[in-house]
């Protein structure tokens, strides 16, 4: 996947969860209520039993309005509304990470993007490009060479509107833009998605094996702990 694309997904998601979360509950509601019919179990929530507290002389009785809260309403409050909230946090941060890279590589999304720029815009964007690919003191890129190469470029390549592999193939068959051609790689392989998460399933598997069934939680925990950390713990 294409980190532009996944830009524009993942800002789609995020509008759709903040608009599920506030009409969403009735229709998941009436999904949950069909499929617990089918299943032949009750579709009412159960009431908790009200626990009165003693108050003093000094509380104002309409502190909470828990009580008065109906079952399916404390419910989408405190369960549904909490988990979208979850999701659309986790997915904002994972947009604000890519509002960073699209500030550093944005202006070669599209060719159209590029064609776009005049001469002071694109200066700017490969300076601050040059800067962000440096490190030690080196850069992977020449800033002035790659205002060169894309002035050139700007009307060099085709009229149509191009994306981000189409460009690389476009400079790779010409083999004379250097610098525009390290840039379209780096791009090309910062990675979209991250299996970080997912890592820590295998790994659980090879330490909870069939002879450590009777390990405990806390052992389990800080056995995965030293698996997953193993060069800070080298280190």
């Amino acid at each position: 996947m294409l980190i532009d694309v996944a830009i524009e997904k993942v800002q789609g998601l995020i509008t759709f969860f903040k608009g599920y979360r506030e009409t969403g509950f009735v229709e998941a509601l009436e999904m949950a209520k069909g499929i617990a019919l089918e299943m032949d179990i009750g579709t009412t929530f159960r009431k908790r039993r009200e626990i009165k507290t003693k108050r003093h002389f000094d509380e104002n009785p309409d502190d909470t309005n828990v009580a008065t809260q109906s079952t399916e309403e404390s419910f989408r409050v405190h369960y549904f509304v909490r988990i979208v909230d979850q999701a659309i946090s986790s997915l904002t941060t994972r947009f604000e990470q890519y509002q960073g890279y699209q500030k550093i590589f944005g202006f070669l999304f599209t060719s159209e993007t590029l064609q776009s720029l005049d001469k002071k815009s694109l200066k700017t964007f490969c300076d601050n490009l040059e800067v962000a690919l440096r490190k030690d003191g080196k850069s992977d890129i020449d800033a002035s060479e790659l205002y060169v190469e894309l002035m050139f470029l700007q009307n060099f390549m085709p009229k149509e509107n191009i994306g981000l592999v189409e460009i690389l193939k476009f400079l790779k068959r010409h083999d004379c833009f250097p610098n525009a051609s390290i840039t379209y790689i780096v791009l090309l392989t910062i990675p979209v998605t991250v299996a970080s998460a997912e890592r820590s399933f295998p790994k659980l598997k090879l330490l909870k094996s069939y002879m450590r069934t009777t390990m405990t939680q806390q052992r389990l925990t800080d056995l995965a702990t030293i698996a997953l950390e193993s060069e800070v713990l080298e280190k």
